[in-house]
């Protein structure tokens, strides 16, 4: 079913991409080729022979609305420069400036490493030796949104491959510590100790059966904050549950309790990551975050107990189904 989600968003926006990039088009809303008048001031005075000459933009408010047709005004004027080569004469404005919509999308999509705007100056009609009229052409723009959502595909799946290649040394780190615990007796230590607390809320679970630890490994990990050590623990622990469900395609209700205990995430240490954004600030927000998740956590327990009572629920449950068909067997 998530696939199918997953698939039907993907398509909404690519279509919305293409209606608004049509529209885009249809419209001209960048005025693709089409000259804009700006007046440059040269503090230095002009100098036709020079490569660089620096400036000062002034682009006529009601100019620049009714070119572009937006309420959107620009600056008193703007730093830049003139570069004069043999292919022409170019203006750049200064880097990181703040320019108006459309300016702003023109310049991401055109120069976005440099992130200053550029575009090729029409003749000059020089007033003076410090002050010229003349037009500024942008370089085309088109498929302003096809193209983002292509580059935040490319962003988003290398920042999927960074995480999961920094996951491969925590996993790694917490199995070796798993596989030395459990040799050495402690996860069955910590089974004996937790499972009063914890067999009414993983009924499913036989006594003594070792899910039992990596389930309180899991929650605590949460607890202190240590996301990463969470989600291998929490691996282990789905795994040791499906070694227990007679249906691998259908989750029993112990499998959805601890995912419920984990979706609700209780914290008393706040999580690393926030630490190290928000700093000692952080204490400001312990209390709110230790009573929300405490609340949520409260809520998915007893969500995944009230659903599980349900009739619908309760006939779907392969443990529940496993043991209603041995007694059948056994009757027989």
């Amino acid at each position: 079913m998530l696939n199918y989600i997953w698939a039907g968003l993907i398509v909404f926006s690519l279509v919305f991409a293409m209606v608004h990039d049509l529209r885009d088009l249809s419209r001209d809303t960048y005025r693709n080729d089409r000259p804009l008048p700006v007046t440059l001031h040269f503090p230095e005075g002009y100098d036709p022979d020079a490569r660089r000459v620096p400036l000062t933009v002034t682009i006529d408010p009601e100019t620049f609305g009714a070119f572009y047709g937006t309420e959107a005004r620009p600056a008193a004027s703007y730093e830049g420069v003139l570069v004069q080569t043999r292919e022409g004469r170019q203006l750049r404005f200064a880097e990181d400036v703040a320019v108006p919509e459309p300016l702003s999308t023109i310049r991401a999509m055109t120069s976005a490493r440099d992130n200053d705007l550029r575009g090729l100056i029409g003749p000059l009609t020089l007033r003076g030796d410090t002050l010229a009229a003349t037009t500024v052409t942008f370089p085309p723009v088109r498929f302003v949104k096809m193209h983002a959502i292509a580059e935040a595909a490319i962003d988003f799946a290398e920042t999927a491959v960074t995480l999961a290649l920094g996951l491969i040394g925590t996993l790694a780190l917490w199995m070796g510590l798993l596989q030395i615990a459990d040799r050495a007796g402690m996860l069955y230590s910590l089974v004996r100790l937790t499972q009063p607390v914890l067999r009414p809320l993983f009924p499913g679970i036989p006594k003594d059966h070792p899910a039992l630890a990596m389930i309180v490994l899991n929650l605590t990990a949460n607890m202190l904050g240590l996301g990463n050590a969470a989600t291998p623990l929490g691996i282990k622990a789905m795994e040791e549950l499906q070694k227990l469900n007679p249906e691998p395609d259908t989750a029993t209700n112990d499998m959805v309790m601890l995912l419920a205990m984990n979706t609700a995430s209780v914290q008393i240490v706040p999580p690393v990551l926030l630490v190290a954004i928000m700093g000692l600030q952080i204490n400001q927000l312990f209390f709110s975050i230790l009573i929300v998740t405490l609340l949520s956590l409260i809520v998915a327990i007893a969500s995944a107990k009230v659903l599980g009572r349900l009739k619908a629920y309760r006939d779907t449950d392969p443990q529940r189904a496993a043991a209603g068909t041995g007694r059948e067997d056994a009757g027989t």
